[in-house]
């Protein structure tokens, strides 16, 4: 599954984007948010406060109780503000 991070979550990660097969335990977008920040310091840096992260399925935004299943790319990022 491809994976695309945005902002400082792709900062504390140190890339962009990468392609990763997930586990079949990985349902929804909140388990792959508790799945990702086990992968490494850098990606619990990332995640360290899962509920800020915010997730777009196919470039729509989910909730964290929301399945992933059938996605093609998942987004992760901080929430946006503006001015």
């Amino acid at each position: 599954m491809k994976l695309v991070y945005f902002a400082w979550v792709r900062e504390r990660i140190g890339k962009g984007e990468e392609e990763l097969d997930l586990p079949e335990s990985v349902v929804t977008a909140g388990d792959l948010i508790q799945y990702l920040s086990g992968l490494g310091e850098e990606y619990e840096a990332a995640f360290q406060f899962p509920q800020a992260i915010r997730v777009a399925v196919n470039q729509e935004h989910v909730e964290h109780h929301e399945p992933i299943a059938g996605a093609r790319e998942i987004g992760l990022f901080p929430p946006m503000t503006g001015g």
